[in-house]
């Protein structure tokens, strides 16, 4: 029986989707002005395998991740690079996109744009307007009044009087509350905009994801999901927009990830510790990436350092050393076990630390097999290990691939290359054939030295890069 933290409520609910056998989900997608960072990460790795396990689970799932291609910031980096904000948005797409696929995480089932949903947009915003839950200025640009929705704060726990007391008087400011929040902007010199009912304009970025996720999953869907940071304002702004034009319940399931910490600092480019993908996989392996961002419950803060990625990366070999031990084969006895325990973590609020801990006792029951002799054992453990590991997005590349793999950014990790190590361990063996151990000996410590592990067994000598 799946339970999800529910956001809204602050427990753990039994999911019980609005239509039998469905999953509608739909998470905040990516504002395309710059690379994607570490948060961006964490988030979509977290609801990338929330939608893997749903689907392993039998769920038909229904996936949307929009793309925010219209914006403040959008606008100021194209003006800044003196280029259309079309060309600098496609740009940043295509870049996300790439590093989305290393990061193993599976294309949406849909992928809205901002852009591409203009009259949705309007269509919602004058709906609000209709309804009285907003307004247009003389200026051209329209407002949510937030004092129209009662429930306002739900999400957040905040209070309209404290957030009252707190909010900065703008000067000149058209809007009846400080806290009403702009639901189209009215053109300004050089900006790209759309015409409407209000006179020429681009939306505000709230209102954007209430009009693409309603139109695509309707007025109720079952999962709402996005980083901790969109709690408030974002999501709460949607739910006023959503429940305040059709009256109706909008999600039932907020799910939100924790923070990617540095070193225990606040990742901000403020403190020089922000990084984003692109630089992380110029060190490590995509594949370390997303092992780390799995390795705490999604829902706490997750701490970034290398040391952490160094042993993801160690893990994973333990992983893939087991796996190059095996030819997966058939079920055997004791799989059901693994797969109902697996089931059992996962359920409970998609625990992926227990999930990988359960793994790792996989693993080692695929060594202590094969060290037994009971070799057609451990071949369908480990079938059965790499089909759990691609629940989670892991353990899907070639053992031996891995293990020899090169450091990112080098040819190799240690300057050798795979022919010269295969040329040395060929030494080495003939060596150990004419019983010379010293010679045998030396090669194994300049292999280890050049930062080679050798694994001798019984079907011959393994190596892997240290």
């Amino acid at each position: 029986m799946l339970k999800i933290h529910n956001s809204l409520t602050g427990t753990k609910e039994v999911f019980t989707p609005i239509e039998e056998g469905k999953a509608s989900i739909y998470v905040c997608g990516i504002t395309v002005y710059d690379y994607c960072h570490l948060g961006h990460a964490r988030c979509y790795i977290v609801f990338d395998t929330v939608t893997r396990y749903l689907r392993r689970a039998g769920y038909q799932v229904t996936h949307v991740r929009n793309i925010t291609d219209i914006d403040d910031k959008i606008i100021a980096r194209a003006n800044e690079n003196g280029e259309p904000f079309s060309e600098l948005t496609e740009r940043f797409i295509t870049a996300m996109h790439e590093d989305f696929e290393a990061l193993g995480i599976l294309p949406p089932d849909h992928e809205p744009r901002a852009t591409g949903s203009i009259d949705g947009i309007i269509d919602l915003i004058g709906t609000l307007i209709e309804k009285g839950h907003a307004y247009a200025v003389e200026n051209g640009d329209v407002y949510y009044a937030v004092a129209s929705f009662p429930g306002y704060g739900q999400l957040s726990g905040k209070r309209l009087e404290d957030l009252r007391a707190g909010a900065r008087v703008e000067v000149d400011s058209a809007k009846r509350d400080p806290l009403d929040f702009v639901l189209w902007k009215a053109v300004k010199p050089g900006e790209p905009s759309w015409e409407s009912p209000w006179g020429q304009g681009r939306p505000g970025w709230h209102i954007e994801c209430s009009a693409m996720s309603m139109g695509l999953l309707g007025q109720h869907f079952d999962i709402h999901g996005g980083g901790m940071d969109l709690k408030f304002p974002h999501h709460e702004n949607e739910i006023a927009q959503s429940c305040g034009a059709t009256d109706e319940p909008f999600v039932n399931l907020w799910m939100h990830n924790g923070f990617v910490r540095v070193d225990e600092e606040k990742m901000s480019k403020s403190l020089g510790n922000f990084f984003t993908i692109r630089d992380v996989m110029q060190r490590f392996h995509a594949e370390e990436i997303r092992f780390l961002m799995l390795s705490s419950h999604y829902r706490k803060p997750l701490n970034y350092s290398e040391q952490e990625l160094a042993s993801a990366g160690a893990s994973l070999d333990g992983f893939y050393t087991a796996l190059s031990r095996t030819r997966p084969g058939a079920a055997v006895p004791g799989e059901q076990a693994y797969s109902q325990r697996f089931a059992e973590v996962m359920d409970d609020d998609f625990n992926t630390p227990a999930a990988l801990a359960l793994l790792a006792e996989l693993r080692k029951d695929i060594s202590r097999k094969v060290d037994a002799g009971e070799q057609d054992q451990a071949d369908g453990l480990a079938t059965l290990l790499v089909e759990l590991g691609g629940v989670l997005g892991i353990l899907q590349q070639d053992a031996e691939g891995w293990l020899k793999r090169s450091r990112p950014g080098t040819d190799s990790n240690d300057g050798l290359s795979d022919e010269q190590i295969d040329s040395l361990i060929a030494q080495r063996n003939a060596a150990r054939e004419a019983r010379n151990w010293g010679e045998a000996d030396r090669i194994r410590d300049e292999l280890k030295d050049a930062g080679v592990v050798l694994e001798d067994g019984a079907g011959g000598t393994g190596w892997r890069r240290g």
